[in-house]
């Protein structure tokens, strides 16, 4: 189509919220006067009626629409206010409209900006549903939609095979991207249960030996005392008359078990009268001597 042909043309805008219209500001289309009607058939403009929007002066952003109903006053068009907000527009300004071709869309890039909608039960069929209201979609654009009467806004961030597309009669495939409002989980927190199954798991294998506590035959306690000065171990089986004590001597090599009383010492300790010891004496175990005893034979005497 030659520019000669195309429509253009300036009006006054007005928001959806500000008119009796105020129910059909879902979606991207507007109400125009009937005398845009007339120019468009009069230039035979090809259908779908799709139209480039932007401010008359200084425009620095540029959305696409498509037309509603030719019900607005002569001079003026009623706009959804998600689009004015995305054009920084206020009311009355002065804006420029002209139709344009746009391509089939192919591919839709979005962000939410809240968390709450991807977690609807099925958010990509409740955007099918809102995106029926919807005849193109612009890039860098954030459109509103609705959902058991609750808004959601969402952040237009790539278009495909163009930067604006055209909606209708084609089937366009859409992709999410993280929500404005998502956090990454503390990698810490994320990781902490881990670590103390890790510790708790390294605890369970450490050997620890004779971790277990003595008993002794008639049901008393054992108590284990150590005695750092004498590097000793002391087994009281106390708490009754007639217990006793035993002292097991460091000069037994570490790491070594010795089985028997070979090599044990005795002290037997002589006291007085008065209870005062006198002496200590040494003895050594006798160690055992396999066949000592004398042979017999019968009827001989013994050799």
């Amino acid at each position: 189509m030659d520019n000669q042909d195309r429509f253009k043309q300036a009006y006054r805008c007005i928001p959806f919220s500000k008119s009796k219209n105020s129910d059909l500001e879902f979606g991207d289309k507007i109400l125009m006067p009937v005398s845009a009607l007339h120019e468009l058939m009069k230039r035979e403009t090809p259908y779908p009626w799709l139209f480039q929007i932007k401010k008359y002066y200084n425009p620095v952003r540029v959305s696409h629409c498509g037309v509603l109903e030719f019900t607005a006053e002569e001079g003026s068009i009623v706009v959804p206010d998600w689009m004015m907000e995305n054009l920084n527009l206020q009311q009355g300004e002065l804006v420029m409209v002209e139709n344009a071709l746009l391509p089939a869309g192919k591919y839709l890039k979005l962000q939410p900006h809240s968390t709450r909608f991807i977690q609807l039960s099925n958010p990509k069929a409740v955007l099918e549903k809102n995106l029926r209201n919807f005849s193109c979609l612009s890039t860098g654009d954030t459109l509103m939609i609705t959902h058991n009467d609750e808004k959601f806004f969402i952040n237009i961030l790539e278009t495909k095979p163009g930067p604006a597309i055209c909606l209708i009669g084609t089937d366009c495939e859409a992709d999410f991207s993280s929500p404005l409002d998502y956090k990454e989980p503390d990698k810490v927190e994320q990781n902490a249960p881990a670590e103390i199954e890790k510790k708790e798991n390294e605890e369970r294998t450490v050997f620890r030996p004779f971790m277990g506590k003595g008993r002794r035959l008639d049901g008393e306690p054992v108590e284990m005392v150590k005695d750092d000065n004498l590097s000793t171990t002391t087994t009281t089986t106390g708490g009754c008359a007639g217990g006793s004590t035993t002292t097991l001597g460091s000069r037994k090599k570490r790491g070594t078990l010795v089985f028997g009383s070979k090599g044990i010492e005795t002290k037997t300790p002589k006291r007085s009268s008065d209870g005062d010891d006198l002496e200590v004496e040494e003895k050594q175990v006798q160690k055992f001597q396999p066949f000592m005893g004398k042979k017999n034979v019968l009827g001989k005497r013994s050799l």
